[in-house]
């Protein structure tokens, strides 16, 4: 397999002047502040703020929204990394935006639904409900992750720095995917049983 230099690339991927001439580790502690804070106010939104007092009954279309977002990011992460697979640059970089901005709107939906609705409580007992909570606890803790991660891979990618993002993204690839497929396995569970 032929190597694809820098110059190969950067005629394929629009490298950001403003992102290449900020020192690696300026834009490494921007992602950590800008992740922290989203998952601190994701955490607030979920266990502190109470719910709204009214909440429209489209609220409650969210989850099935939020499940087929997930659905479609843990495509697009699959068929990206396919794509990187056969060193197709511009389709893998597609499929990538593709499953950024269906992880992005997840997110957005998530949190409009939390802050209207609250906490979600599981109704499940015994086996369903050990094995729905270590589903959860996994996936909480690695959804903590992915947005740093996923921010990195992007900035390392638009900065031209293309070998430190081929590095983040061995790391990014399997968490990403994790995190989206068991967000869908979370609501199928909560459907089940709430």
């Amino acid at each position: 397999m032929a190597s694809t230099s820098s110059n190969d690339l950067r005629s394929i991927i629009p490298v950001v002047p403003t992102l290449e001439s900020l020192s690696l580790w300026k834009g490494i502690t921007a992602i950590m502040a800008v992740s922290v804070a989203a998952f601190a106010f994701l955490l607030w939104i979920l266990y502190v703020k109470p719910a709204s007092a009214e909440a429209g009954s489209w609220v409650y279309m969210l989850p099935t929204l939020n499940a087929s977002l997930n659905s479609i990011a843990t495509v697009m992460i699959l068929a990206g990394y396919a794509a990187i697979r056969r060193r197709n640059f511009k389709q893998h970089m597609t499929f990538m935006i593709a499953a950024f901005v269906a992880s992005s709107l997840f997110l957005v939906s998530y949190l409009v639904y939390h802050n209207s609705v609250g906490h979600t409580v599981f109704q499940g007992e015994g086996f369903v409900r050990v094995a729905y909570l270590t589903l959860l606890i996994s996936h909480i803790i690695l959804s903590a992750t992915v947005v740093p991660f996923v921010l990195t891979s992007y900035y390392m990618v638009f900065s031209g720095r293309f070998s430190l993002h081929r590095k983040v993204s061995k790391w990014t690839f399997p968490v990403w995917l994790y995190v989206s497929v068991t967000g869908v396995v979370i609501y199928f569970f909560l459907r089940a049983y709430s």
